[in-house]
């Protein structure tokens, strides 16, 4: 197969403009444990909150923030309903990745003539504060995209949200917006889902890896880098690829029973203080070997960083035409080898680390094989 790092560029054409990511939604076990998480460990910030005492009787939703990043942690309130059973099949996860758009029932109904599957039609909720249109179509798995218009609202979230205050004060660790969102799909179904975001949305193939690219001794997959025309949005959709052990894609797809995200990257403007920041309430990343840091000079040029920092907390380096990035990748946050998360400083570039991948899944495949999943 072919190696091919950027397609050829083509007039982009979205089907209706997205101004951003609105929010993720999470659909989890334990909405409060998890919230506590992901405050004390990531420094997100508690905003709002929905259950019971604002009149929803089925589930427990709690509002987070750092930056631009809205993370909202949902859980069932009983044993039934299609929370209690997404978590039930896939543990933990990602249920939303949420659009913000300027007309919800236009872009609802372009998607869904260009084929989207709908969720929900566009409905209108109010409260004194105005009112938020929401829309919803089917992406891969049971994961959905929310298409989100407030521009007639002022509140804080979404009617039905009530402001929630506590005396735990989460400390930000310099967390800014959401880089992009990567989803894991089944062998053959990649360049369906390219397909879709292309058709669908307007969507087209920033850059692409094959196994070439993406490969170890043991293992390989492929990726597709899809984006909106403003570039907010930027979706890689992997699928596994033939190899002599099972792969990263091919146990989550095990673990989570089914294609869904896998990792989320959220950037910095400082990815040393936010790294050191993370490691020290207990966030675990994966390593590489110094040797890595050996080749960085010779590979990567001139950078503003101290090599020595970087090699003491892991952080990978890589470099295209148009500067250089910075990344690391935690652990997965479950129990379940699932999802992870991404922390990325760009200082230019505009790529996603090809010159990481091979330092970056031997480090996957030492953890698959100390779970016995290689």
């Amino acid at each position: 197969m072919a190696t091919v790092t950027s397609p050829a560029a083509k007039a982009v054409q979205d089907t209706f403009p997205i101004n951003g990511t609105d929010y993720i939604e999470f659909w989890v076990g334990n909405a409060k444990q998890s919230a506590l998480y992901y405050r004390a460990a990531f420094g997100f910030e508690l905003v709002a909150y929905r259950g019971p005492e604002t009149g929803v009787r089925d589930r427990a939703s709690y509002l987070l923030q750092q930056g631009k990043i809205r993370f909202v942690l949902t859980c069932a309130l009983g044993p039934g309903g299609p929370i209690a059973e997404h978590v039930h099949q896939h543990g933990d996860g990602v249920r939303d990745l949420a659009f913000w758009v300027d007309d919800a029932r236009d872009a609802w109904r372009k998607a869904v003539d260009r084929g989207a599957r709908s969720v929900q039609e566009p409905t209108a909720s109010r409260d004194e504060q105005g009112e938020v249109v929401v829309a919803a179509i089917a992406a891969y798995g049971d994961t959905i995209h929310s298409i989100v218009e407030r521009r007639s609202y002022r509140g804080l979230f979404l009617p039905g949200y009530a402001a929630h205050a506590s005396p735990f004060v989460a400390v930000p660790t310099g967390l800014k917006y959401v880089d992009h969102c990567v989803g894991n799909v089944e062998l053959g179904k990649m360049n369906e889902w390219v397909a879709f975001y292309s058709r669908v949305l307007g969507f087209y193939n920033l850059l692409s890896f094959d196994d070439k690219d993406i490969s170890t001794e043991y293992s390989a997959l492929m990726s597709k880098v899809m984006s909106n025309g403003n570039g907010r949005i930027k979706f890689p959709i992997n699928e596994p690829a033939k190899g002599k052990n099972k792969s990263q894609i091919e146990e989550y797809l095990d673990f989570y029973r089914g294609p869904g995200v896998q990792h989320i990257a959220m950037a910095t403007d400082d990815i040393v203080a936010t790294v050191r920041a993370l490691k020290s309430r207990g966030v675990e990343f994966l390593g590489v070997p110094r040797s890595y840091y050996e080749s960085v000079p010779a590979r990567v040029g001139t950078i503003d960083e101290k090599l020595e920092a970087l090699a003491e907390l892991g952080i990978l380096v890589d470099r295209d035409e148009e500067g250089y990035l910075l990344q690391i990748f935690t652990k997965p946050v479950e129990d379940r080898p699932t999802l992870f998360y991404e922390i990325i400083q760009r200082k230019g570039a505009k790529s996603f680390g090809k010159g990481n991948f091979r330092a970056l899944f031997e480090s996957i495949e030492r953890e698959q094989g100390l779970r016995g999943n290689l």
